[in-house]
This record gives structure tokens, C-alpha cells and sequence, in this order.
């Protein structure tokens, strides 16, 4: 008897995937895992051979789920079915958020609040077909699929192997992930198995407002955190031009990268998003009348087809300028205010320099010991700050210690780091397109539009490792916690370099309480067309 493969079925297994609150970092995302195993548990398969229904954990003592399912004919070709199980929180949801994670209910009401709603949810709603709930678009929609078509390879409907790996930490830094990769390949070798592809089920993303258009993607973005540490010169507040404002530097810098698209990627002449700030903040610590004169700025930066060696010289270029118009502003204001009190105006000049050479002048100011104990107590003693925090702590102490050098504005990276993938030139996964697109235009009048790369950010970026090792020397190099808690496990992805390609939900307003699910898309036409393509991939 089958369990999961009507569209009753699915829509009942998603509310209950949904109704584990399973944000990122909480405990119900370190329960996630038993609930799925028990489920695939019940299987006659797995009934047989527990040893592949397997529980792993990461460094942080969550976990990932890991489900292999041998072809009924011994055969090497496997395809690895990826998708996460962490959703990000709920506070966007007002007054429902007590509902967000309640399939059933949230639609209920949305129902009846329909009039107050945006036209596109309203008109969506009436529709009948949509599903609202935290997670069941982003995407354990995803993860219900991968559960039902697991179920297929159970009862031998696929001339190969299927390995599930769902993960968590995909909505943050992606430790899920990064430890499965050392795990995919401990499988490869222990049962000799040749990855034909790796499938996500990532929800289709618009690329504009208001887009409309159904999407396939044979890759998926690349994206960097640039951060600039802004270091200026302390002064009473009363003696504003004897120094220079932290915070002043750091919003001159954001107003120079914010929505740059100087700096946006391209492939074959379509633009990545582009930048946008993430975080700035000042670093003094409590109210004083000295002025701020460190402050912080970080962004999110796309990547395509770039790699970090040409990344690093346009973010300088560009604190560059910013530092320029930081110089400039205040000669101006310094002039005019010489003017208005008959003193004379001092001039302020803006050094730019990367993490890499401050942490050179560091070590010839102070000894290599001294710096590496320095960053290590930083790292041990860093209790409940996240990687963003503690390598801008790390920046900061650095250039405490080197403010001989200031002003100055220090470029470094932050994690995560997702390297872009993408397969659209593979011979193999430009055949399965075709005939999926084939079958969704011919069988259920729904074009798919390849994307060379998915937008939305996914762990697809660790699977198929385009660059060799030495590209990534620039990124660890001006990362302050590359190897203190944060790393990637390069060596394993570049062995792995598997195929990637997403099929996932039409979906709308991802991380929004808006979120939605395009249920009679999902459970029927998809569902068809994941099994076309798994099969067309193990051909």
C-alpha cells in the first residue's frame, strides 16, 4: 500500500512536516530528523536494510538525515535527491503567529481575513489551490516529494539508486551541508557509487516583481559577505573635526556599494541582484560623549560567473571612492567651519586595505604568537555571538591594535560562502530539461524556463564545486575565522563535482508571511516530472 503518492497523501504528510516549528537553531530542528526517520522507517525497505536509514551529526550537535535506496539490478548510478529541513522565523506573521506553522488553520483564516489582504494572496486564496504555513513553500514542500519518490525507488521504480539527504541550517550557515559533503563521499567510496546528478526541489524564485514565468534551474547562485570594518579617530564630541566618525565612514561606504550594479555578476547577459546591505551598526558599547569611531558595514554579494580574485579588487575600488568622498566631505566641512571660527582646518586621508594586510601589520607590530592568541581567546571566549559577530570582533581588536594606521577602511569576509554552480553545458542534464520541459508544455500546458542559476541561495553551490582550490585562496585568506570554527570542505567538493539541477514548487513570497504553495502544481504535475527526470538521469 502506498503512502505517499496522491495528492491527499502529500498535502497530509506537508502539514505535518510544517507543524514542527523547525526554525533554525532551535530545538524542534534538532527533533526534525527522528520524525522523518521514523517515517521512512515504516517502509518495507527499510524494514529489510536499516543500515542505510541513517541519523549523522554535524559539528554543532544537530544532524542530517541520510536515506539510500539500492536499484532491485546492482548498478553504480545513483542520483542524490538534496533538500533542507530548517525554515527561518515567524515573527513577520503578527498577529498569526501562533498559526504559522498550522497549514490548515493559517489558510482557514486567511480565508476569512481575505478583503484585508494584497490582491495577488487575495486572488491566489480564491483560487482554492494554495497553501499557506511557514516551510511549505521554502521547502519542505521540497521534502515531501523527496519522501514520495524515495518511496517509488523502495518498490524498484528506478533503474538506479537514490540517496535522500535533507539537512539543516540551510537558511543560515549551511552546517548541514557542509558536513554531508565528507559523508556523500564516504558513501560514493564505500559502495562504489557514480553520482549522476544531484536534485533539489528548491521553490521556483521570481526574478523581479510580479514575474510570473515557471522556472528550472541547471545551477544555483554564488554569494559572498564582503564586510568593511571602518576605523576612524576618537574625539570629544565638542571637537568634532580633531577626529573622524566611524559611522560617518560606514554609511558612505553602504551608500557606495547599496544596489550597485557596478557590481553585479553576469552570465551570457543576465545580471545577478545586486548588493545589498545585511548589517551596520557602530561598535561603541555604551553612551558617551566620544564619538563613534569604529563602525561596521556587511553585505550580500551575488556571484556567477566571478571568482573571489576578481571580486576583492572591485569591493577595494569601491571602498576607495568611498573613502575619497569621506575625505572630500570632511575638507569641505572642516574648510567651512575654519571659516566660521578662524582656526585652521586639518586634513583627513582614508587608508583601504584588506584583512589579509592588517593581519600582516599586526604580526609584525606584535609577534605571531601574540596575534594568534589574540584571535584564538576571541574565538573560545565567543559564547552566543554568531560568525558574522565574532569576525567583526576579531577585525576590531586587530585594528585596535594597529590604529596607527587609521582612518582606514578594512574589506574582509564573513561566512557563509557559496561558491555558484551551475550544469547547463552538461550534455546529461541539458537532455533532461529538454524532456522535462517537453512533458510540462505537451501534458500539462506549463512552460519551464531554464535558469542557469537559482537565485534564491542553496546547498547545490557544495555539490558541484566549479574552481579549483587555489581560487579560494583570496576568500580564506581575508575570512578571520577561516579554520577557527568556520570551514569548507573544499577538497571533498572538488572530488565530488556532481551535476546539479532544481525542479522544485511554484511557490510565491518566500520568507514572507505571505508564504504560499501552489499544491495542485506540486503534488501532481511536479511529482510527474521529478520522476521523468530522475529517470532520465539514471538513463
Amino acid at each position: 500500500m502506498s503512502k505517499w503518492q496522491t495528492r491527499e497523501a502529500l498535502t497530509k504528510l506537508l502539514s505535518e512536516l510544517v507543524n514542527i516549528p523547525s526554525v533554525s537553531g532551535s530545538q524542534a530542528e534538532k527533533k526534525f530528523p527522528k520524525f522523518v526517520l521514523h517515517k521512512l522507517a515504516e517502509l518495507d525497505y527499510f524494514q529489510k536494510h536499516p543500515e542505510f536509514l541513517n541519523q549523522m551529526p554535524t559539528e554543532d550537535g544537530r544532524s542530517f538525515i541520510s536515506a539510500f535506496v539500492r536499484a532491485s539490478q546492482p548498478t553504480a548510478k545513483t542520483v542524490i535527491l538534496f533538500s533542507h529541513f530548517d525554515v527561518v522565523d515567524v515573527q513577520d506573521y503578527g498577529k498569526w503567529k501562533d498559526v504559522a506553522f498550522d497549514i490548515e488553520k493559517l489558510t482557514d483564516h486567511f480565508h476569512e481575513a481575505k478583503d484585508d489582504l494584497p490582491k495577488a494572496v487575495r486572488e491566489d486564496i480564491e483560487s482554492g489551490h494554495w497553501l499557506f504555513g511557514r516551510g511549505a513553500m521554502d521547502m519542505k514542500s521540497g521534502l515531501a516529494l523527496h519522501l514520495s519518490l524515495i518511496e517509488n525507488a523502495c518498490k524498484g521504480n528506478f533503474d538506479g539508486n537514490l540517496l535522500l539527504i535533507s539537512v539543516p541550517d540551510e537558511e543560515v550557515n549551511s552546517v548541514g551541508m557542509r558536513a554531508a559533503v565528507p559523508h556523500l563521499l564516504k558513501l560514493k567510496e564505500k559502495y562504489h557509487l557514480d553520482y549522476r546528478a544531484a536534485v533539489n526541489s528548491e521553490p521556483m524564485f521570481s526574478l523581479y516583481p510580479g514575474d510570473q514565468t515557471n522556472y528550472i534551474y541547471t545551477g544555483s547562485i554564488g554569494k559572498v559577505m564582503p564586510g568593511f570594518m571602518c576605523y576612524g579617530k576618537e574625539t570629544h564630541v565638542g571637537e568634532p573635526f580633531s577626529g573622524l566618525n566611524g559611522n560617518l565612514m560606514a554609511s558612505l561606504v553602504t551608500a557606495e556599494l547599496e544596489l550597485n550594479t557596478d557590481l553585479c555578476d553576469e552570465d551570457e547577459g543576465k545580471a545577478a541582484p545586486p548588493p545589498t546591505n545585511l548589517i551596520q551598526k557602530g561598535l561603541k558599547e555604551s553612551y558617551s560623549v566620544q564619538i563613534p569611531n569604529r563602525s561596521v558595514t556587511l553585505f550580500n554579494l551575488f556571484l556567477l560567473e566571478r571568482s573571489i580574485e576578481e571580486v576583492t579588487p572591485l569591493l577595494l575600488e569601491k571602498a576607495a571612492r568611498a573613502a575619497e568622498k569621506i575625505e572630500i566631505l570632511y575638507q569641505k566641512e572642516a574648510e567651512q567651519y575654519a571659516a566660521l571660527t578662524g582656526s585652521t582646518a586639518a586634513e583627513r586621508k582614508v587608508r583601504v586595505l584588506t584583512f589579509e594586510a592588517l593581519i600582516r601589520e599586526a604580526r609584525q607590530l606584535m609577534g605571531d604568537k601574540p596575534v594568534d592568541t589574540l584571535i584564538d581567546a576571541l574565538v573560545e571566549e565567543r559564547g552566543d555571538k554568531d560568525d558574522r559577530e565574532i569576525s567583526i570582533q576579531i577585525v576590531d581588536q586587530l585594528a585596535i591594535h594597529c590604529k596607527a594606521l587609521a582612518p582606514m577602511i578594512i574589506l574582509f569576509y564573513t561566512p557563509p560562502f557559496y561558491p555558484a554552480v551551475q550544469s547547463h553545458h552538461r550534455p546529461m542534464i541539458q537532455d533532461a530539461v529538454e524532456k522535462i520541459q517537453k512533458c510540462a508544455h505537451d501534458v500539462y500546458q506549463t512552460d519551464l524556463t531554464e535558469q542557469h542559476y537559482f537565485s534564491g541561495i542553496s546547498d547545490l553551490s557544495y555539490i558541484g564545486m566549479p574552481a579549483k582550490l587555489t581560487s579560494m585562496n583570496e576568500l580564506t585568506a581575508n575570512m578571520p575565522i577561516w579554520n577557527r570554527g568556520y570551514t569548507i570542505p573544499f577538497d571533498a567538493m572538488e572530488q565530488l563535482s556532481v551535476p546539479v539541477l532544481n525542479l522544485g514548487p511554484i511557490g510565491r513570497d518566500a520568507h514572507q508571511w505571505t508564504e504560499r504553495l501552489d499544491a495542485d502544481f506540486a503534488f501532481g504535475p511536479l511529482k510527474d516530472l521529478l520522476i521523468l527526470g530522475i529517470r532520465e538521469l539514471l538513463s
